[in-house]
């Protein structure tokens, strides 16, 4: 009769630092089972009567197949022998890998990067960090240059109309005005326009005439500013002129803005005189100017647009114009936003355009239908040729004040559109 002997791991203390994982013992488990406790086939391939399975003949078929030294059996319900492992048992003295200390460290993965990738984020990290410093470099600029002025004028440039540095008169007053209601018309006229263009483009317009249409709108943001403001200057201010006319008779009794003071209806020179180098005029051109720049920001977002609440909203029987009210707009909210703040803060900086078409006025002028408005970078054009060193110091403080203005509301603007940019498309 055999007798099945249990099977004793001993570590050799060589493995006993590879074993020592908390899996260890299992994997040793494992080892063992795989290597004793298969059924091993018999020297007598004799079949166990009855039954068809080879087996041991004569006096030792008794015992099942694989019953020796090394593996203990048993029979299941159809009597075919089944071998098992057996128990793991350990020497006296010795020590179960279970217990050792373990040695496992987590492998880091390989963070060596090729070297076109160095050289590739060492240029953007290079130019991000000279964009800043740039902008810091201008601020601190305009600070130091601008500092004789604000000394001297303290708060009272700030509420000051008159531009008599030399006299020790002197303030942003009236130009802030000015550049902000040629910048407000400029938006007021821009927005429906560029709304309008930006859904036709990606609602209406063809698939195959969409590139050509997208192209045109790009390229009228490269044509120069000169360009747009000889074209205002000389076709513009008369064109208009008429309508100007028409808006202060009809509507400058009801709105103030639009009243014009002093004027005489019926006298032809008084009309020419009176309705040209206005507000209204330098906000049409810095509007054909900003209108590109809007249409691209809406028309991008708008593209961007949820594919499956399309859809599912002209499956529901919406019309196309429901569609694009019911989930496009609202989806492109941001991108409205953001275009429009990008648009405010291009019209407010606009120089020769703006230079070559008004009449420069040093006091508040609320009329924008009348002749005489400012800005900020016009007065710096026109007074920067013949400015005295303490001139120069006043125009830096009014450039200082442009920059701080435009530099609030384009990060505004950047901000606004990067989050309306989900990219969602379902």
């Amino acid at each position: 009769m055999s007798v099945t002997q249990p099977i004793v791991p001993v570590l050799r203390p060589g493995r006993q630092a590879r074993e020592g994982s908390p899996g260890a013992a299992a994997k040793v488990h494992a080892r063992v089972t795989t290597r004793y406790g298969r059924r091993r086939r018999c020297a007598c391939d004799a079949p166990h009567p009855g039954s068809g399975v080879r087996g041991h003949a004569g006096p030792r078929s008794a015992a099942p197949c694989g019953a020796g030294p090394r593996t203990a059996a048993r029979a299941d319900e159809t009597g075919h022998p089944v071998t098992t492992a057996p128990p793991l048992t350990f020497l006296p003295g010795s020590v179960p890998a279970a217990t050792l200390p373990s040695t496992d460290r987590p492998r880091r993965l390989g963070t060596r990067r090729a070297p076109a990738d160095r050289v590739f984020r060492g240029v953007l990290r290079v130019g991000g960090v000279s964009v800043l410093a740039i902008m810091l470099f201008v601020g601190v600029f305009l600070c130091v240059r601008a500092w004789p002025a604000l000394r001297q004028a303290g708060w009272s440039f700030v509420t000051t109309q008159a531009w008599e540095p030399d006299a020790g008169r002197f303030g942003i007053a009236a130009i802030i005005v000015g550049t902000m209601l040629i910048a407000a018309v400029a938006v007021g006229l821009a927005l429906p326009l560029a709304l309008g263009t930006a859904l036709c483009i990606s609602e209406y317009v063809p698939a195959r005439l969409r590139p050509t249409l997208v192209s045109l709108v790009d390229l009228m943001s490269a044509i120069p500013s000169v360009v747009y403001g000889l074209w205002g200057f000389f076709f513009l201010q008369g064109a208009v002129t008429g309508l100007a006319r028409w808006l202060s008779e009809t509507f400058g009794p009801v709105l103030p803005f639009l009243r014009v003071d002093g004027f005489t209806p019926g006298d032809p020179l008084q009309t020419v005189t009176v309705f040209t180098s206005s507000t209204f005029v330098a906000g049409i051109v810095v509007a054909m100017m900003i209108t590109p720049i809007m249409t691209s920001i809406m028309r991008e977002v708008f593209s961007q647009a949820p594919v499956g609440e399309r859809e599912g909203a002209l499956a529901l029987g919406s019309t196309r114009w429901g569609m694009i009210r019911s989930v496009v707009l609202p989806y492109g909210t941001g991108g409205i936003v953001g275009g429009t703040m990008l648009g405010l803060g291009r019209a407010l900086g606009e120089t020769i355009a703006v230079y070559m078409i008004i009449s420069p006025v040093f006091v508040i002028q609320p009329h924008i239908l009348q002749n005489g408005a400012s800005s900020v970078s016009s007065l710096i054009a026109l007074r920067y040729g013949e400015a005295t060193p303490f001139g120069m110091a006043a125009l830096m403080a009014a450039g200082l004040a442009l920059f701080l203005m435009t530099l609030v509301v384009n990060f505004a603007a950047s901000t606004i559109a990067a989050r309306s940019r989900s990219g969602a498309s379902s």
